[in-house]
C-alpha cells in the first residue's frame, strides 16, 4: 500500500486480498485506488462520499433538464405538445 497523495493510496490486487480490513479503514480517510499489474481498475471511497457524489450528480442532471425543458418551451410552440389523455388513447 503506497500513498501517492495526501487523499490518495494505491494498493495491489493481493494486496488487497491479504489486507481487506485495513484497506476499507482506509477508505474512511481518502480514496483507494486498486491496481492490477500497475494499472488502475476501480476506486474505493467511503459509502458517504460515494452517496454525496451520486447525489450532486443528480442534482446537476435534474438542473439540466430543467435548463432544457426551458429552452424547449421557449422554442416550441404549444401545438407540439398533446395532453395525457391523447397520449393515453394512442398507446392503447
Amino acid at each position: 500500500m503506497h500513498t501517492v497523495k495526501e487523499d490518495t493510496t494505491l494498493v495491489g490486487v493481493s494486496e488487497l486480498r491479504n489486507r481487506i480490513d485495513m484497506i476499507l479503514k482506509e477508505t474512511q480517510h481518502h480514496k483507494v485506488i486498486i491496481e492490477k499489474r500497475n494499472k488502475p481498475v476501480a476506486v474505493l471511497i467511503a459509502i458517504d462520499q460515494y452517496n454525496a457524489m451520486e447525489e450532486l450528480i443528480d442534482r446537476i442532471e435534474d438542473l439540466e433538464l430543467g435548463r432544457l425543458a426551458g429552452e424547449r418551451e421557449k422554442t416550441s410552440s404549444r401545438n407540439d405538445y398533446i395532453s395525457i389523455e391523447k397520449a393515453y388513447k394512442k398507446i392503447r
